[in-house]
Order: structure tokens, then sequence, then C-alpha cells
């Protein structure tokens, strides 16, 4: 059974991000940080449905992730991916919605739904909802695609290919053809809060948990590979971040650290840093995000100023 998830959205964080040409992922955020988001599976469809009275499906994205965000975090990592052109303006719309007014510094946690490749239909092609709709649904609602009235928006949705510069339907399967899971192209954002989850919001060397000074590190520049490959990430504290990408310190394949001599050579300190040499690394959580070996004996070689 594949799935997809029909969620009610603002109109305006919908044509904000429709007249973005370039958008490659965006954020569907939910005010309130006290729920989880389990409707679908990572690869599964999250469609768009505005609000009364236009009862349409709009667009829609491949479902990557969930995540509870302070809001500051969710701005940094998607911007206006948030569908909106500020914090400010950002915040505005949440606390239009959330029950609890906040004070004015207050970074408070709300539910992101990242969805990657994007897609806007044009007005002409929206979809109307289906007949089971109730008026009474708030947040959404999940269809089977192999089964009416689930299998009639997939129809639709096929049918509109051609209408869409997103891959997200094209890649699924020939037109008309059975729905299947979509390994979501991951853009720097969602890169960097999966990064961020998958080590527990820890930094891999030191363990320091204050996440506003944590970084998702690429091993092998995105500039080289074209992609952000969890494999290829490291949380890490914003300094060492810095350090790594300059080459003074590296991870070797067996996840121990190492830190180059040339720190104390060129700036004559580094007493703290030096301690992390020889120390292992904390991994991920999830096997499959443990760092690639090739990544690895690449940063060494390559970029590691022993």
């Amino acid at each position: 059974m594949i799935k997809a998830y029909v969620g009610v959205t603002d109109r305006k964080w919908f044509d904000l991000l429709r007249n973005q040409p370039s958008i490659d992922e965006v954020n569907f955020w939910q005010p309130s940080g006290g729920r989880n988001f389990q409707a679908i599976r990572p690869g599964e469809l999250f469609l768009f449905k505005l609000h009364r009275p236009d009862d349409f499906i709009v667009g829609g994205g491949i479902f990557a992730h969930f995540s509870l965000l302070p809001i500051s975090l969710a701005w940094e990592a998607f911007q206006l991916g948030n569908g909106a052109l500020d914090l400010f303006e950002m915040r505005t719309r949440v606390e239009k919605y959330r029950r609890v007014p906040p004070s004015a510094h207050d970074d408070y946690t709300i539910g992101c739904i990242l969805l990657e490749q994007p897609f806007f239909l044009p007005s002409e092609q929206w979809i109307p909802i289906p007949q089971d709709w109730s008026p009474n649904i708030v947040q959404g609602k999940t269809y089977d695609l192999t089964v009416e009235p689930g299998r009639t928006i997939w129809t639709k949705l096929q049918s509109r290919q051609e209408s869409t510069t997103s891959p997200v339907v094209r890649e699924t399967e020939a037109a008309f053809g059975e729905p299947v899971l979509v390994q979501p192209r991951l853009g720097q954002g969602a890169f960097r809060i999966l990064v961020t989850d998958g080590y527990e919001r820890r930094c891999a060397f030191t363990g320091e948990r204050t996440l506003p000074v944590l970084d998702a590190a690429h091993i092998r520049p995105f500039s080289q590979i074209k992609e952000h490959r969890l494999d290829n990430g490291l949380l890490l504290r914003k300094d060492l971040h810095a350090l790594f990408d300059r080459g003074y310190m590296t991870v070797t394949p067996t996840l121990k650290i190492e830190v180059s001599k040339r720190i104390k050579e060129e700036f004559s300190n580094g007493r703290e840093y030096y301690r992390l040499h020889g120390q292992e690394m904390r991994p991920p959580a999830a096997r499959h995000m443990f760092p690639s070996r090739d990544s690895l004996v690449w940063h060494n070689e390559k970029m590691f100023k022993s």
C-alpha cells in the first residue's frame, strides 16, 4: 500500500512558494510543536489542499522527514522554503494559529514536515478534493493511492505530469502506472535537519548538545559529489566544523579523531582541540548514516594537514 497525505495549507504560503522557480524543498510547518507526524513514510507523497472555499489539491512534494524544531532553526534551514519572506513574517503566521501567545523572544518549537522536489499545479489543473473529504478536517487526511478515492487522485496527478517541471510524479512510475516509493533527493535544509536528528542533536566529537552551536558538516564537499548524502555528513560544533573543513581535523576510517599539529604551529594554540586527538567519534544512531569510508579516506588524504 502506497499512501499520500493531503494537508490543509494557507493560500499565502502556497502562493509565495509557487512563485519561487528554483525552490527544491519546503517546510510544511505545524504551529504547535507537541505532535509527531507519522501518517506517511519517507518517499510517499504529501499533497497540498487549500483552505475552504478553495477545495482543491494544488501541489505537493515527497515526504522526507519530520522534526520538532525551534522556529529559529527552521528559518535558518529553509528560509523562503518556510513560505514566508523573513523570520518576522513566519513568526506572525505561526503565532496566528498558536493557542498560547509566546513572548517576543521565545524560540518556541514547531512541527516541521520536510518535503523535497515540491511541485505546484497551474490553477486550471487543480484537482477537486474527494467526495469523502469532511469540511471538519482541520489538518489533513491520508489516502491509499491504490484504491478509490485515492486511486483517482493518483490518476489525476499522473495526467497532469507534463504541467509541472518537478519530477515528483514522473519519477514514480510510467504514466498511469502503480504508485511507488520515491527516494527523496535531499536539499541543504533537509540534510542539515536529518544529520542533526541522526546524531541525536549531539556533536559527534564532543557530545555538545547546545543546538544553536551545532552544524551539519559535509565530509566531502557538496560541490564535488553534487548530492546531500547522509553518509557524507557529520554533526559538529561550529568551531570544529570550521577546523574540519579547513583540514585541521579529520576522522579516520576507524572513526578516530585526528588533530593536525599545524594548529599549534600556525596559531600557537589549540590545547582544547588536542584533547580530542585519538578519541573515537560518536557515531549516529542509524547504521545507514554512518560516515562513508570512501568519504573519510578522501578527507584524510586530500584535506587533512598532517
